[in-house]
């Protein structure tokens, strides 16, 4: 017993130490949860659902930092998927504002293609993923419409 109570704990810590780095160096620094969320799912590999972070995988183990990177985008994802509709508009307001681009351009890409879709971890539950999903499209409208009724009619 005492042998696999060691090799579990084993596991945490390096996983439990790459989150906390992640958090401090990287997740901190980024401007809101959405902004995030967003970084979360590019360190994903698309074809084999593997999260990779050359500096944390570095620092750490590559498997210890990819245990890290997807659970805080498991915490994150559940995160926004359970705030109010206000809260995620504000989180696409603070994100849309710290871009380089300009806002109305890509809230009418992510209206056009949606790519915040690939922003769902993997093994969301469903129901959860399209509440999300649908919270979000309903946040880009409002926030459009916002836009749109801030500005001078042509």
């Amino acid at each position: 017993m005492f042998r696999s109570m060691s090799a579990a704990t084993f596991k945490l810590v390096p996983t439990q130490a790459a989150y906390d780095d992640l958090l401090k160096r990287t997740l901190g620094k980024i401007c809101c949860d959405l902004g995030r969320l967003i970084y979360l799912a590019s360190t994903r590999d698309y074809n084999t659902g593997t999260y990779h972070h050359d500096g944390l995988a570095n620092r750490f183990r590559a498997d210890a930092a990819s245990q890290a990177l997807e659970l805080a985008h498991k915490e994150i994802f559940h995160k926004l998927a359970a705030c109010s509709l206000q809260e995620l508009i504000a989180q696409l307001e603070i994100y849309l504002g710290s871009s380089a681009e300009n806002p109305l351009d890509v809230l009418r890409l992510w209206q056009r293609m949606e790519p915040y879709r690939i922003a769902v971890p993997s093994e969301a539950h469903p129901t959860v993923a399209r509440l999300f999903l649908s919270n979000v499209k309903l946040a880009l409208a409002i926030w459009r419409h916002r836009q749109q009724a801030h500005q001078p009619h042509q």
